[in-house]
């Protein structure tokens, strides 16, 4: 239950620091600490009554110290016996007290700056929502709950450090206050000023303490579900059956994020065709990637289906269209369909990069990328020719998303772009790098080039086709 807001009250000249101090039982006082005197060797608690709140005069300014700490106090009858000694907080400034005889009072008191509350617990309990009802089965058989009103507290200010005040002869009931959610008890008979301003800055510190913990834990555990949920929607290739050898990378650009609005995918299908995808839908935030994750769904399911090339093109765009939260909002795609034999492949582009190949014997080149079509989401009933290129029997196929091209290269405004990726390419794979170590060492210089983390969410998918693989047809 949040904490209520009070209503709008005049804040007593003893509060601001204008007034002395009242005394509990005696009403105004009208004696003054003498000018220049530390309030340590004359400490006054600052109190509070809600009867006289609203009616005391104001005095000179800078009578009083302002205080750090506020402690609220609920008993039955705080101004007939001095409960509360003089409070001194650890800087020596006396602590602010405000006195509340009953619940209603205290949901009135209870603003913003008050830092702990002293609860009696022999103060009368609220009426229950039902009668004769045990809610929490820590009451008596007839269902009398002897900590009700420390629960109505702690449901009133789930943000306040809560001090139990009990008899010493009842020290069960203060560790079962404890048990309940209380910071600490006290005894009411052996309370002194010195103890209880200790035990009101250790309550404060350990709420504080408790309260940073539990966001803490929270936090983890969000981010510990949006990690597995994330993972969980990352593709998972079906290439059983196949001879290719399958790596990716995937380096989202929102902070702290597993995924973001580039999407990749491939299966291979019944007749041995292996199929291969990868996308970008523009931005980079979590509708974005939801939006990427519902196109590779679909594209796997079209695909399993039996779909290709420009009919698989049109459905998923049909796709985009009904699930994008805007109608500005389109999605760029690669798509590749390779022969049984792994010599030949079908390649269609809708506003994508084209795709590297290499082959042993010839550097590394980008496929043709004359025919491109527009991106998925901009032209209605727009047409994405396939074209058929020749791979060889040993190739490396590489699609890629802008964002590995995008980054810049050095402290200026150029940009890396296709050409310098592909000589980028070249140079790692006659180090000798494939595979994992490819795409590993390939973002990696785009990042060093960059000078940092890149703006633009990066996929890579990588096929290799082998010697081994080629003399096994």
């Amino acid at each position: 239950m949040p904490v209520p807001v009070p209503r709008q009250r005049a804040i007593p000249a003893v509060e601001c620091g204008q007034a002395p101090a009242a005394s509990p039982d005696s009403g105004p006082s009208k004696e003054q600490a003498a000018p220049g005197t530390h309030p340590a060797d004359n400490p006054t608690t600052r109190r509070e009554n809600t009867t006289d709140a609203h009616d005391r005069p104001a005095g000179r300014r800078g009578s009083t110290i302002p205080t750090n700490l506020t402690l609220l106090l609920i008993e039955d009858d705080p101004a007939g016996s001095p409960l509360v000694p003089d409070l001194i907080d650890q800087t020596g400034k006396p602590i602010r007290v405000r006195t509340a005889r009953n619940l209603t009072e205290a949901e009135r008191l209870l603003t913003d700056d008050v830092h702990c509350i002293l609860l009696d617990l022999a103060l009368s309990a609220p009426a229950p929502a039902r009668p004769n009802a045990d809610t929490d089965g820590d009451g008596d058989g007839d269902g009398h709950d002897e900590l009700a009103v420390l629960r109505h507290v702690l449901e009133l200010a789930p943000r306040h450090a809560v001090l139990a005040l009990t008899s010493s002869s009842d020290a069960e009931r203060g560790a079962e206050a404890v048990a309940v959610g209380a910071q600490d008890y006290l005894f009411r008979d052996e309370l002194d000023g010195r103890l209880l301003s200790r035990a009101i800055r250790y309550a404060v510190e350990r709420k504080r303490s408790d309260s940073a913990e539990r966001r803490l834990a929270e936090g983890r555990l969000r981010a510990q579900e949006n990690r597995r949920l994330e993972r969980g929607l990352l593709p998972t290739p079906l290439l059983a059956g196949s001879s290719l050898r399958f790596a990716a990378r995937y380096r989202p650009g929102r902070s702290r994020a597993l995924l973001g609005g580039d999407f990749y995918d491939v299966v291979r299908t019944p007749d041995g065709t292996v199929h291969a995808m990868i996308g970008d839908v523009c931005g980079h935030g979590p509708d974005e990637a939801a939006l990427g994750v519902e196109l590779r769904i679909a594209w796997r399911a079209l695909t399993l289906a039996g779909l290709c090339g420009d009919e698989l093109l049109g459905t998923l765009q049909q796709v985009l269209e009904h699930e994008r939260a805007d109608d500005e909002i389109f999605a760029t795609l690669c798509a590749v369909d390779i022969s049984p034999d792994g010599r030949r492949a079908g390649l269609c582009l809708a506003g994508h990069p084209s795709p590297l190949v290499a082959a042993p014997g010839r550097p590394a080149r980008l496929l043709p990328y004359d025919n491109n079509g527009p991106a998925l989401g901009l032209l209605p009933g727009a047409r994405w020719p396939r074209m058929q290129v020749d791979l060889g029997a040993e190739w490396s196929l590489m699609l890629y998303t802008d964002g590995l091209i995008e980054g810049h290269v050095g402290g200026g405004r150029e940009r890396l772009g296709q050409d310098g990726m592909v000589e980028m390419v070249r140079r790692q794979l006659a180090a000798g790098l494939q595979g994992e170590q490819l795409l590993r060492a390939t973002v990696n210089e785009v990042r060093e080039l960059n000078g940092g983390e890149l703006a633009d969410d990066v996929a890579v998918v990588l096929l290799d086709r082998t010697a081994e693989a080629a003399r096994s047809r």
